[in-house]
């Protein structure tokens, strides 16, 4: 079953056991209100989320906001007082309109409409909440002996939302950066190289000559390095173990997402320590292991 809102929007309705959180309202002669010549009703105050409620309840429709709506009942939710708010006050809700169905004991509502409330537009609500027919009929059990309770239920959204950003980039031409590690035989703990930027991020080498981890006393291990990242940031890098004697570079590529968590990223088994430690392969030269890195950061998320 759907009904039109005041919006002139396609609103979903339910039934439901439990009564409404926040507001009841029985109207004992429902059929007098058009008699003594009561087109809006507005109910008294209720608060909800911080704030005070009414309910408007137009029993013929509210044919000055939603043409054709003389067959139906409206239902409006208002604000009460807003004038001890601040200036441009915004208050964002969840709410819903109740019928109580006093045949079967059950609730007919709408699902939960969202709408801001401002200060130019303080009312929102269904102008076809239900069709009089529907509701003067006593066999639907909305209306017993003239008699019928709306409701509502009203939740404030509260604004705690995050928002990220994501920035892409076009990068043409990468960072590049070439190191020489003196004295390599002599290493023991993890080299770190000097600090660099590329991306706006600063970034640094962590070579572990004795290896890592799994590599540990089998391989050399290398890790690129996000250094206090202030942003997640996604890179594409490429890390070279020059030979110094041919052509016959040993090389890793990646792309990966650096962040706060996972500031870190490499290779466990990048070269065997038998082949850099062998000097017929040419990857260490007097003593001396040259690397190289190429960096391009493709997106950043703030």
């Amino acid at each position: 079953m759907t009904m039109t809102s005041a919006v002139d929007e396609v609103t979903a309705m339910e039934i439901r056991e439990a009564s409404p959180a926040h507001f009841l309202i029985k109207i004992d002669s429902f059929c007098l209100l058009e008699k003594c010549g009561i087109d809006k009703y507005e109910t008294k105050e209720f608060a909800a989320g911080g704030y005070k409620w009414k309910l408007i309840i137009y029993p013929n429709g509210d044919n000055d906001i939603e043409k054709d709506s003389s067959d139906y009942v409206s239902v409006h939710l208002a604000m009460g007082p807003t004038s001890s708010l601040p200036a441009n006050w915004e208050v964002n809700v969840v709410f819903s309109i109740f019928l109580f169905n006093q045949i079967s004991a059950n609730y007919l509502s709408s699902l939960g409409i969202t709408r801001r409330f401002l200060e130019m537009k303080s009312q929102w609500g269904l102008s076809k909440f239900i069709s009089k027919k529907i509701l003067l009929d006593p066999s639907n059990g909305y209306l017993v002996d003239d008699k019928c309770v709306f409701g509502a239920e009203v939740f404030v959204v509260e604004r705690e939302t995050i928002t990220e950003c994501l920035y892409l980039k076009d990068v043409d031409i990468p960072y590049k950066h070439d190191f020489k590690i003196s004295n390599f035989s002599k290493l023991q703990a993890a080299w770190e190289s000097e600090k660099f930027t590329a991306g706006d991020q600063d970034w640094n080498i962590c070579l572990y000559p004795k290896g890592n981890g799994k590599g540990a006393g089998r391989y050399v291990s290398i890790f690129l390095q996000c250094i206090e990242p202030k942003n997640t940031v996604k890179a594409c890098f490429t890390i070279w173990v020059k030979n110094q004697i041919s052509d016959r570079h040993n090389k890793g590529t990646g792309t990966r997402w650096f962040s706060g968590s996972t500031s870190s990223w490499g290779w466990l088994s990048f070269i065997e320590l038998t082949t850099i430690n062998d000097p017929k392969k040419g990857f260490i030269v007097n003593d001396s292991c040259l690397l190289d890195i190429e960096i391009s950061v493709l997106a950043v998320s703030q």
